[in-house]
């Protein structure tokens, strides 16, 4: 954590101790979050989980390579647009990023974001290390704020691992040129470059109520096994769900439901209606389950 200066009677009054402390200024808020990040890049489990996501799109392509080079076809299907970008590969390496991004985001990029959001809060109380962070002038309130905003982070590195390390494979192992997209017309790679990038971007965004729901579940206990244990088996569950047709009537509300909508970016031109809905349904997971975190943690009994 950074240095702060606490008032020598006592401090925040979210901190447990109910005395008065000096008034928080921006740059210690910004100290916060910059110690956050810190922490949370620095453990080797997250380096392990940032490289595993960065090994899919490697195994997939060589896996792509080997079956094209044998003489046979790469299988494609349906599954909302994912698994047929794998039928574009081997004519533009730039398809890789979409397929990878497609197989990863219904399954490692959720869980790798279950793990860092589960231990956010419950980590810390399992190593007896919560107390201390409290007794600083930030309050309860801003470090919720700088743990959800370090796993947002995260979910934005995850998924920009995943799509560089796409992007360099495919343009090693397949070639690179005009992208052409569902709809069937042909747009430059610059153009498939930034449609790459703004894909990223919202597959990240994809995982905004997750992570809120992971923070909240973080907040129910003081282990950090338990916590990323329920939060992953959480989306498990919940995928599950979106996938049984007898209960097609809840599917548009269950978080993961519009995550492949991320492929009507790919058309021409964008088909917005899913992925709005996809951003909007994120909003309120994130303000919801956010809410209940932050009701959680203020009055959260802290003796440890």
């Amino acid at each position: 954590m950074s240095r702060v200066e606490v008032d020598p009677v006592g401090t925040d009054a979210g901190a447990d101790t109910g005395a008065r402390a000096r008034p928080v200024s921006p740059l210690w808020t910004f100290g916060l979050l910059r110690s956050e990040l810190t922490t949370t890049f620095r453990r080797w489990r997250t380096l392990a989980l940032l490289g595993v996501l960065a090994a899919v799109p490697v195994l997939i392509g060589i896996a792509i390579k080997i079956e094209t080079s044998d003489g046979g076809s790469v299988g494609g299907g349906g599954g909302q647009g994912g698994p047929a970008f794998l039928t574009q590969v081997t004519n533009n390496g730039l398809f890789l990023v979409f397929a990878a991004l497609a197989a990863t985001l219904p399954v490692f990029l959720p869980m790798a974001v279950g793990v860092v959001a589960g231990d956010a809060v419950a980590g810390e109380a399992n190593a007896g290390t919560l107390r201390y962070l409290l007794v600083a002038p930030a309050g309860r309130t801003r470090l919720l704020l700088a743990k959800y905003a370090a796993t947002l982070v995260f979910c934005l590195a995850a998924t920009v691992a995943v799509a560089v390390s796409a992007l360099i494979v495919g343009a090693l192992l397949f070639p690179l040129g005009e992208v052409t997209t569902i709809s069937g017309t042909r747009i430059s790679f610059g153009d498939g470059l930034l449609r790459a990038l703004l894909i990223a971007l919202l597959v990240a965004a994809s995982l905004i109520g997750l992570a809120a729901l992971g923070l909240f579940v973080s907040t129910l206990t003081n282990s950090g096994i338990a916590a990323m244990a329920t939060t992953v088996g959480l989306v498990i569950t919940v995928q599950i769900l979106d996938t049984i047709p007898q209960l097609h009537g809840i599917h548009p509300y269950l978080f993961p439901h519009y995550w492949l909508s991320f492929a009507d970016l790919l058309r021409e031109p964008f088909y917005w209606d899913d992925v709005l809905r996809n951003l909007g349904l994120q909003g309120v997971y994130a303000a919801v389950f956010g809410s209940a975190a932050w009701a959680r943690f203020t009055a959260k009994d802290i003796s440890a």
